[in-house]
């Protein structure tokens, strides 16, 4: 199952960081938010990325260009007027990721839509680039597979300013709304499964893939939630930046299952 990681927004929420960069290339303990979520799905065995990217695209393709040569011991031998290159040991992981423009103002909707033509006629994965979690995901696919319905996401109850789900007791989403100030309520944290049909459901570049799609999916019962109350925690300001760093410094980050 192929993973697909919306990376094209432009993170003027922490623009003191994502005027460089985009905000999943900003750094947490050394390495790309991006790396860690990816990291997440390579420890329950899902190993290919589609990366959504749109704002400095460029940085995410040169990072990704630059990886396998940063993790190898490399011999460069000049010696006989030619760049040739020994590899002698790689510690990259067994990645295949595609990186994909899916322009500078494309909305989440629109972006999904853009990459349809990698995914093929099966289900897939798809997050957000900006928001780490421990969820199980192998049993997160398992329960997508198990119900039948297009889409799962993942749900989480944190105060948070995100999308609000009203979901009923056999775990069907009911409502999906934008969260008001006196909420409680389990909220949208990414980490879904969809199934091809979901490009049926985007219309073009506009469509804002929280809204339009989630909400008629909820209104004919073929989104279901998978609860999780474990951690989750996007990264839209510097503090929230800084207490990721921190988890990671002290060695309790929650979603850091790999060993290094």
């Amino acid at each position: 199952m192929k993973v697909v990681i919306l990376a094209g927004g432009f993170g003027t929420r922490i623009s003191e960081d994502s005027q460089f960069k985009p905000k999943p290339m900003i750094e947490i303990g050394g390495k790309p938010i991006l790396w860690h979520i990816m990291k997440e799905y390579s420890y329950f065995g899902f190993n290919e990325f589609i990366i959504c990217a749109g704002y400095m695209q460029h940085v995410i393709k040169e990072w990704f260009s630059d990886y396998f040569l940063h993790n190898s011991d490399i011999t460069f031998d000049f010696t006989k007027g030619r760049n040739d290159r020994i590899i002698h040991n790689q510690h990259c992981e067994p990645w295949k990721v595609t990186v994909v423009d899916t322009g500078l103002n494309t909305m989440t909707g629109g972006r999904i839509k853009r990459i349809a033509p990698y995914i093929g006629n099966e289900p897939f994965m798809m997050t957000y680039g900006d928001g780490v979690c421990d969820v199980d995901i192998g049993k997160l696919a398992a329960y997508h597979r198990s119900h039948g319905k297009i889409a799962t996401l993942t749900a989480v109850i944190l105060e948070q300013e995100k999308g609000v789900l009203d979901i009923g007791g056999d775990n069907a989403v009911k409502a999906f709304r934008e969260k008001s100030h006196s909420d409680g309520a389990p909220i949208n944290a990414g980490y879904m499964v969809l199934n091809p049909e979901i490009f049926d459901y985007i219309e073009g570049d506009d469509t804002v893939f929280e809204r339009g799609p989630l909400e008629k999916l909820a209104a004919q019962g073929e989104l279901m939630s998978y609860m999780h109350r474990g951690y989750w925690q996007c990264m839209d300001t510097k503090r929230e930046k800084d207490m990721l760093e921190k988890l990671l410094t002290n060695g309790s980050a929650p979603w850091k299952k790999w060993e290094d």
